[in-house]
């Protein structure tokens, strides 16, 4: 499991997603991840099927799965 908090308060976590294989993928999820209460920031990766979220608190999993499932894609858990 890969959660960090930086000084700043801020937690940035680390999932795996499965089904993402380009640009447009990437887009979706981030969209769809953007919408949760709290997340500043989204990064999605295809290629490595990561995606990186900065938020001000830890994120409900099941709200995270929801969000990816919305976008048509499935979180695999915590990298």
């Amino acid at each position: 499991m890969t959660t960090q908090t930086d000084t700043s308060g801020s937690v940035t976590t680390v999932y795996k997603v499965s089904g993402m294989t380009c640009g447009h993928c990437e887009g979706a999820v981030t969209q769809e991840i953007t919408q949760l209460a709290g997340v500043s920031s989204v990064r999605a990766v295809a290629s490595s099927g990561e995606v990186t979220v900065v938020s001000a608190a830890p994120l409900d999993e099941e709200a995270v799965r929801a969000a990816v499932d919305e976008a048509g894609y499935e979180l695999v858990g915590r990298a």
